[in-house]
């Protein structure tokens, strides 16, 4: 079959699989959003539907007062014995460092219990349960050599501990060996983990060990995946070396129903240069064993089209491609009492913020967009690719500033936003990067009805457009993708949302009535985007 990378794209970073009989579920980091651990399903590995998520409920997820790319870190679905488990990282929540906490269910479907808190430093945990039914949690760790991974035994559903923390692999020398899975297959046991940092020179390399403790030897081909050293180009059509993926790593290992093997993994897509702004996305590779050890794509490197054996369930078209879903969005609010799976909110959302009434109604608080730990009144969705047509249409109250944004921390978004000025209704761009504030001359906007907005996205960046009722679009501003891109931020680990969002004076409410989001590609309504 053929498919095409990333099968998860958008911000969908540290992806973990299970397989239970023919049903995948994967799960990803969320950081600083709510909900939090997004949930998907699969029955062939590459059509991937969102089922919601783990963490719903704040009790299982406090978020207050968490930083930009504080949050949720590297979680790790498994299931044994009838029961699921997800184990993960919350930095800053419990106002710690970084907590690790178990999570179970008997459907991945939810509800998922309430957080099992962990005494364990570090983070990136995950679970392994040997041939004894004896359960192992695996995570980064500090040992008297520096940075590696340790073990210990636990029970995972007290979280008690049962040994001692041992230090079992330092990796093959990259910095931060992190993101550790435990595998044993044909007798060995695997410890596969991600070296170099989640950047330009991450890689994912592996070792194994006849004994759980070890020693463990490492690969004699490590990296088993990895871009590095590959510059990426400015144009695939000018540069012969264009690399379109860079970062790849931190993955996870699964055998399909016909005993193929898949390495789920994520990586970036650049724009330009080293720039990359909608986050880490999920990508799927096949894996081979030679010799005891796995080769990830036939030792290639990772492409857009990507071709292997069919996995069972995969439906195939008449050129050989797996069936892949649509990523565009298509809401009529005045139509739902709630927001479905792939929304979220900056940390939750403050009681009455956001609600349901012939339309989603979003309620300014105390806190902005521009707000470094607080709950702005906000819902989005992932950007998942660069061509895409943003609509929505709202009322506002003359207090209340609201719109549409492109947010991808309270440092770095662009808002195009309805306001009152002299009595008059106007649209204008109000640009955040850094410490640097500006704003695009207004945009009239006569009448009282709803107000339409716009948003036409490229690699380049974004174009935005605001009108009245009866009239056509007027461009309102412009931005740069590279103004909102992680290597400007000096290393976020999330990606930009479309959102909808209503500040200003607190009380003031915005009803929004629908929201498009069109990909290139895809069927939907609104015009193409350009």
């Amino acid at each position: 079959m053929k498919y095409r990378n990333p099968v998860i794209p958008g911000f969908y970073p540290d992806p973990s699989v299970c397989r239970v009989g023919e049903d995948f579920y994967l799960v990803n980091s969320s950081f600083e959003f709510f909900p939090g651990v997004p949930l998907y399903h699969s029955r062939d590995l590459v059509n991937w539907r969102q089922a919601g998520h783990v963490l719903t409920r704040e009790s299982q997820l406090p978020l207050a007062g968490v930083r930009a790319s504080g949050g949720i870190y590297a979680p790790t679905i498994r299931e044994h014995a009838g029961r699921y488990y997800m184990i993960t990282t919350n930095i800053g929540g419990w106002h710690t460092g970084a907590q690790n906490f178990i999570v179970h269910a008997q459907d991945p479907l939810g509800p998922w219990s309430e957080p099992v808190l962990l005494d364990q430093e570090g983070i990136d945990p995950s679970l392994f349960w040997d041939d004894d039914e004896a359960c192992y949690y695996v995570g980064t760790h500090q040992g008297e050599k520096g940075s590696c991974i340790g073990q210990f035994q636990l029970d995972p559903d007290t979280g008690a501990r049962l040994t001692e923390t041992r230090p079992i692999w330092y990796g093959t020398g990259g910095k931060c060996p992190e993101g550790p899975h435990m595998y044993k297959i044909g007798g060995w046991y695997y410890l596969m983990i991600a070296e170099g940092g989640t950047e330009y020179g991450h890689m994912e390399t592996i070792a194994r060990s006849r004994q759980l403790w070890g020693p463990f030897e490492s690969c004699p081909h490590n990296p088993i995946l990895t871009h590095r050293n590959l510059m990426p180009g400015f144009d695939a059509m000018l540069d012969p070396d264009y690399v379109e993926f860079q970062g790849t790593g931190h993955a996870d290992l699964v055998e399909d129903s016909a005993g193929g093997w898949w390495l789920v993994f994520h990586a970036i897509r650049p724009t330009q240069g080293q720039l990359h702004h909608i986050g880490r996305e999920t990508m799927l590779a096949p894996v081979e064993w030679v010799d005891g050890w796995p080769v990830v794509n036939g030792g290639q490197l990772i492409q857009a089209v990507m071709e292997a054996k069919a996995t069972p369930g995969a439906r195939l078209d008449s050129q050989g491609f797996a069936a892949q879903g649509s990523f565009s969005v298509e809401e009529d609010f005045t139509q739902v009492q709630a927001l479905p799976a792939g929304w979220a909110h900056l940390r939750g959302q403050k009681p009455g913020g956001c609600r349901f009434e012939q339309g989603l109604v979003l309620t300014a608080g105390e806190d902005s967009l521009d707000s470094p730990l607080g709950s702005p009144s906000f819902a989005g969705v992932r950007q998942r690719q660069f061509l895409a047509f943003v609509e929505t249409e709202l009322l506002p109250q003359p207090e209340a500033q609201a719109g549409l944004t492109v947010f991808h921390t309270h440092q770095h978004h662009y808002d195009l936003t309805l306001v009152q000025r002299d009595g008059q209704r106007a649209a204008l761009l109000r640009k955040r990067v850094c410490d640097m504030v500006t704003e695009s001359a207004l945009v009239p906007l006569p009448g009282e009805g709803p107000v339409t907005l716009q948003i036409h996205s490229d690699k380049q960046g974004y174009r935005f457009f605001a009108k009245a009722q009866g009239q056509e679009p007027v461009l309102v501003g412009q931005g740069l993708s590279q103004l909102l891109s992680t290597e400007v931020m000096a290393g976020t680990f999330t990606g930009c949302f479309f959102g909808l969002f209503c500040q200003g004076q607190p009380g003031a409410q915005a009803r929004f009535s629908r929201f498009t989001c069109r990909y290139s590609g895809e069927e939907s309504g609104g015009p193409a985007p350009q």
